[in-house]
């Protein structure tokens, strides 16, 4: 993934204006990922998928006549934004409702989830079915902890196919859950992914051995095993993908064989066969398979088998006509209508290198200052002046961390922490920067959290992003801005991350470093601290509790499945919570002095 080199902040865009310039029949680039070349027909439900980039041809290589009708892509490895998939939502909606289906992770339930409830107020239909295929993360009796692999493939189809027929909004959905329910996965790495932009993968599986269990977002296996030949290699997959047959399900299967980017096409077959070889051997018939890259994972090594099991109508949909860049099967239909013309509607393909996770209302550095919406206080001003240096110290504090928390994150997860963070920072200095001098720290921060949460997406951008807007509403609401409001801000802003991540204290995740940096911030202001003396005691509380971190085992997000692996080493997000809240501590200090 280095050998073609491009700025790693623009590869995502780059390369999806690439895919749509080769595919043009097929695809539109719209702002926050691709749809289809032709506009949906008057009320029929919009299928939108979507997740991080660097799984091509999931997710944007999934849209096209009989499959998705657009594709909402994030950063590398990282969910995309609220703001991206109402975006791309907007462009596709066509009367008959929204089915928005992903993979299970925290960060894409978080955005998806925020996006179909500002959709729902507009009056539109929404509905989701989230993708829980992969065995190896958790067990059968907990599938909703499950998160989604290369079985989204199965659930999109059937979504796309159902949809694409004219099927009603209430239909479309009962079948995607239906084939989630029918749909299981088990993949095996034998090296791991790069980066774009970095030299070294994420991480690397001992010679002659490989890594059973793997994550599509460059996660390690859960296991190593010692390498096995193509025969027992298709037994180990396949056999626990037999044992949880659904109950009744019939003898008749669709089958994946997929490579995760590094394995050569020729390999696959070698795979495929003896798969396809034990299948009829367990007497059971595969229907319209596929073998070759579905869901990738950057240049993975690796492999999965997924299979699921077919009903007569799960089955005509699978096997009907589809058109998409990735897969064409059959003779589909082409749609009548006409494409907009370029600039229509904000639906000419862009073809700078802007990233698509930037909202256009930020795009651009030399843009004027918008105007303050609402009267802020001469205290409020201040704080925001206050907000701006802060925000840009904490910056320069996460880019000195940005690869060892990268590194951090790696051991049992996929690595970006740092870049997702340092971006997210980014983001939101340049909104600080864009907004008058007039604005208050309530505004302020709304629009540096949305920046946050729209540029790095991600669980930690909905969350910050989140979490600094509520900080900033607080403090605008109080009459004034000292030490026990800023008490109060933290709280409430610790109270809105965890009703959108739902964290509790234990599962190793920011949390355990905010709650005692909260509580000792709160103790020393109600003892009569000043405020710097106060964030002093929360700083050293929640650098202490970050490094306690390395002895818990995580309970949420892309390290659970892999706890063992991270029993040992920080959180890599407590461990940036602590690096800010120590920037902020040394700034005031230093604006103190001054």
């Amino acid at each position: 993934m280095t050998k073609i080199i491009t700025d790693p902040d623009v590869f995502v865009a780059e390369s999806l204006d690439g895919l749509v310039l080769a595919h043009s029949d097929i695809l539109r680039r719209v702002d926050g990922g691709v749809a289809r070349a032709q506009a949906l027909p008057a009320g029929q439900v919009a299928v939108v998928v979507g997740g991080g980039s660097g799984h091509y041809p999931g997710f944007a290589g999934a849209v096209g006549e009989g499959f998705a009708a657009a594709a909402v892509c994030g950063n590398i490895f990282s969910s995309p934004s609220t703001a991206q998939a109402i975006r791309v939502a907007d462009e596709v909606e066509a009367g008959g409702g929204i089915l928005f289906s992903y993979g299970n992770y925290a960060g894409d339930v978080i955005h998806f989830g925020e996006t179909e409830r500002r959709l729902r107020t507009r009056g539109v239909d929404v509905r989701t079915v989230l993708v829980t295929d992969d065995i190896a993360s958790a067990p059968a009796e907990h599938v909703d902890q499950r998160r989604g692999i290369a079985g989204d493939l199965c659930v999109f189809r059937i979504a796309g196919a159902s949809a694409s027929r004219g099927d009603a909004i209430d239909e479309v959905e009962r079948l995607a859950l239906a084939a989630n329910a029918r749909t299981r996965t088990l993949g095996v790495a034998f090296s791991g992914c790069t980066l774009p932009g970095a030299t070294e993968p994420l991480f690397r599986v001992p010679e002659g051995m490989m890594s059973i269990g793997l994550g599509i977002h460059g996660e390690p296996g859960i296991r190593d095993v010692p390498l096995e030949t193509a025969d027992r290699l298709a037994l180990t997959l396949l056999h626990p993908l037999l044992e949880e047959r659904p109950h009744g399900a019939s003898d008749r299967v669709a089958l994946l064989v997929n490579g995760l980017g590094a394995v050569t096409q020729e390999e696959l077959f070698v795979l495929f066969r003896h798969v396809y070889e034990e299948l009829v051997r367990h007497g059971l018939t595969v229907v319209a398979p596929l073998c070759g890259d579905l869901v990738t994972s950057l240049d993975m090594g690796g492999v999965s088998v997924t299979l699921m099991w077919l009903n007569d109508e799960l089955e005509e949909l699978w096997c009907s006509p589809a058109r998409t860049t990735a897969l064409v099967r059959g003779n589909p239909v082409r749609q009548a209508s006409a494409l907009p013309a370029p600039g229509e509607s904000g639906r000419e393909a862009p073809t700078g290198s802007r990233a698509p996770t930037e909202s256009p209302a930020l795009a651009g550095r030399d843009a004027e200052p918008s105007a303050p919406r609402r009267s802020a206080s001469a205290e409020s001003v201040h704080a925001a002046t206050v907000a701006r240096d802060l925000l840009g110290a904490a910056r320069d504090a996460i880019a000195v961390e940005a690869d060892a928390l990268g590194a951090l994150d790696a051991i049992a997860g996929d690595g970006d922490h740092g870049v997702g963070m340092l971006r997210g920072l980014e983001a939101t200095c340049t909104a600080a920067e864009r907004v008058v001098p007039e604005v208050g720290i309530g505004e302020l921060l709304e629009a540096a959290g949305d920046a946050w949460a729209d540029r790095a997406g991600g669980t930690s951008g909905a969350l910050w992003g989140a979490a600094l807007a509520e900080f900033g509403a607080v403090l605008e609401r109080s009459p004034t801005i000292d030490g026990a409001a800023v008490a109060e801000a933290v709280m409430r802003a610790r109270e809105r991350l965890v009703q959108l991540g739902g964290a509790e204290p234990g599962d190793k995740t920011m949390l355990d470093a905010l709650l005692p940096f909260e509580q000792a911030l709160k103790s020393a202001i109600e003892s009569g601290a000043d405020l710097i003396d106060a964030l002093a005691a929360g700083a050293f509380e929640a650098e202490r509790a970050a490094d306690a971190t390395a002895a818990l085992s995580p309970k949420r997000g892309r390290a659970r499945p892999l706890a063992e692996r991270s029993i040992g080493h920080p959180d890599p997000g407590a461990v940036s919570f602590a690096v800010i809240v120590r920037t902020t501590h040394s700034v005031m200090v230093e604006r103190n002095r001054t």
